[in-house]
C-alpha cells in the first residue's frame, strides 16, 4: 500500500466515525496494552496557538538534550507532519507498520480518523522510549482522544468561540471542555484568558488541587520588536528573567504563546530536578520550526502565510498585520470553512484589504468561493473569485507588484494547499 492508498483508506473508512466520548478510545489502548501510560510530557490546549506552544516545548526539549515526541494535527501538507521523533517527521513506512499491525483493533473499535491517529503516536512514543511527550489537543480536551495521556505539565492557551456546535455556544463552555485536560496535583500553565471563561478554568483547577500559572500574574512576556523576520521580547517568571529572546514567529499573540511554553518547560525541569540554562532557553527559541503560522513565502513580492481560522485567531493576526504594516493596504488570498464564522471574519480581513481573492479550498467542510465573495460584497473591497485555491495564489501574484504584500489563510487547509501551490511553481 502506497503513501496515498494508504490515506486515501483512512480518511474513506474512518474519518465519518467522529464520536466525542472517551469510552472506545480507552478500550482501544488498553488491548494495545496502554502504551499512553509509558508517557509522560506536556498536554496542550485551547482555542489558538496550540500548535505554536507545542513547537516550542518541542524544541525546548531538544535544545536540552532530551529525546522528544511531538505530535500535532491538523497536518498542512503531508500527513506523516503529526508525528516528530527527536525533531524530524516519522517515515510513512514506520507509521503504516503501526497502523497495519493494529488495524485489527482500530475496526473492533469502530476507531475515528483522529483516534487511530492519537493512537499511532503513542504507540510510535512508547516503542522509541522517549524522555519527553508534547501532545496536542484535537478538539476540546475533555472527551479528547490525547486526554487519556497524564502528562506532567498541562497548559490551556486561550478560549475563544469555535466549534460551537460541539463545545458549546458561550467561552464558558468552552472553557469547561477546556478545563477537562487539568489533572489531579499536577500544574497548569494559562495564557491570556478573559475573566469569565478564566473562573470557570480556575475553579476546575482548585477541584483537583492543581496549581495555576497565569499570564500576568505569575509570568510575564513583554514584547520588543515584531516585524518581518520575527518577535524580540523579554520573559520573566519566579527567579527566570531572560531578556531579548529572538524567534522567528511574529505577532504579540505569539510572545504568549512562547511565554506559557517556557513556562511549562520550567515546571517540568523543577519537577524532575533538571537545571534551566539561559543558553538553552536562547537556542530552543531561536531553532523553533513551525510552519504556517506567519511564515514567509517570498520576498518580492512578500507573500505570508497563516493558519488563523476563527474570529480569535483572524483578530490577533490583522492586528499583527496592522502593527508590521501600518500604512499599507494588503492582498489577500483567502478561503474559510463553512462551519467557522466566516462573514466576521471576512469583516476584519477587510479592514485592511486592498484586493481579496477568494476560492474554494479541497476540505469537504470549504465555504464556497460564491459565499465568501458575497460576504466580501458587504464592503468597499474589491474581490475576486478563484477556480481553486492555487489560482487564486496565481492570480494574486500575476496582479500584484515587487512592493504589494500578498497575505494568505482563512484555514489551515488553505495554508496547506497554499505552500503546496508555491512549492511546485518555484
Amino acid at each position: 500500500m502506497q503513501y496515498q492508498e494508504f490515506l486515501d483508506h483512512i480518511y474513506q473508512r474512518y474519518s465519518g466515525n467522529v464520536k466525542l466520548e472517551l469510552n472506545r478510545m480507552s478500550g482501544l489502548l488498553q488491548d494495545m496494552g496502554s502504551p499512553q501510560n509509558n508517557l509522560r510530557g506536556f498536554h496542550v490546549a485551547g482555542t489558538n496557538g496550540k500548535g505554536s506552544v507545542c513547537a516550542t516545548l518541542e524544541a525546548l526539549c531538544l535544545a536540552s538534550g532530551l529525546r522528544t515526541g511531538l505530535n500535532t494535527s491538523p497536518h498542512l501538507i503531508n500527513y506523516t507532519e503529526r508525528f516528530r521523533v527527536d525533531g524530524k517527521e516519522v517515515s510513512i513506512g514506520d507509521i503504516m507498520t503501526e497502523f497495519h499491525a493494529t488495524e485489527e483493533l482500530f475496526d473492533k473499535w469502530d476507531a475515528s480518523f483522529f483516534e487511530i491517529t492519537t493512537a499511532i503516536a503513542f504507540s510510535l512514543f512508547s516503542k522509541a522510549q522517549l524522555d519527553i511527550a508534547v501532545m496536542e489537543v484535537g478538539l476540546g480536551g475533555r472527551l479528547d482522544a490525547t486526554n487519556l495521556f497524564t502528562p506532567d505539565v498541562g497548559v490551556i492557551t486561550t478560549i475563544g468561540l469555535d466549534h460551537v456546535k460541539t463545545l458549546g455556544g458561550t467561552v464558558e463552555l468552552i472553557a469547561a471542555e477546556k478545563a477537562g485536560i487539568i489533572k489531579d496535583n499536577l500544574p497548569l500553565v494559562l495564557g491570556e484568558i478573559e475573566a469569565s471563561p478564566l473562573k470557570v478554568i480556575m475553579d476546575a483547577a482548585e477541584a483537583k488541587n492543581a496549581p495555576v500559572y497565569l499570564f500576568g500574574r505569575d509570568w510575564k512576556v513583554r514584547l520588543h520588536e515584531d516585524d518581518t523576520t520575527g518577535i524580540c521580547f523579554d520573559y520573566h517568571f519566579g527567579n527566570h528573567t531572560f531578556t531579548r529572546l529572538k524567534a522567528n514567529l511574529m505577532g504579540e499573540h505569539q510572545g504568549h504563546n512562547l511565554g506559557a511554553a517556557i513556562t511549562a518547560y520550567i515546571l517540568y525541569c523543577e519537577m524532575h530536578q533538571l537545571p534551566v540554562y539561559e543558553d538553552t532557553i536562547r537556542k530552543g527559541i531561536s531553532s523553533i520550526n513551525w510552519a504556517g503560522r506567519m511564515q514567509v513565502l517570498s520576498q518580492k513580492p512578500l507573500i505570508i502565510v497563516d493558519g488563523a481560522h476563527n474570529v480569535h485567531g483572524v483578530s490577533a493576526l490583522t492586528k499583527t498585520l496592522n502593527k508590521v504594516f501600518p500604512s499599507k493596504k494588503l492582498i489577500y488570498v483567502l478561503s474559510i470553512l463553512a462551519d467557522k464564522d466566516y462573514s466576521e471574519m471576512i469583516r476584519l480581513f477587510c479592514g485592511k484589504a486592498k484586493q481579496i481573492y477568494v476560492a474554494q479550498n479541497k476540505s469537504d467542510r470549504a465555504a464556497s468561493a460564491d459565499a465568501q465573495k458575497e460576504a466580501v460584497a458587504r464592503y468597499d473591497v474589491p474581490v475576486c473569485t478563484c477556480s481553486s485555491v492555487a489560482e487564486a495564489l496565481k492570480t494574486a501574484i500575476e496582479n500584484s507588484g515587487e512592493a504589494d504584500v500578498i497575505v494568505a489563510g482563512g484555514s489551515l487547509y488553505t495554508v496547506g494547499e497554499v505552500i503546496s501551490a508555491f512549492r511546485a511553481n518555484a
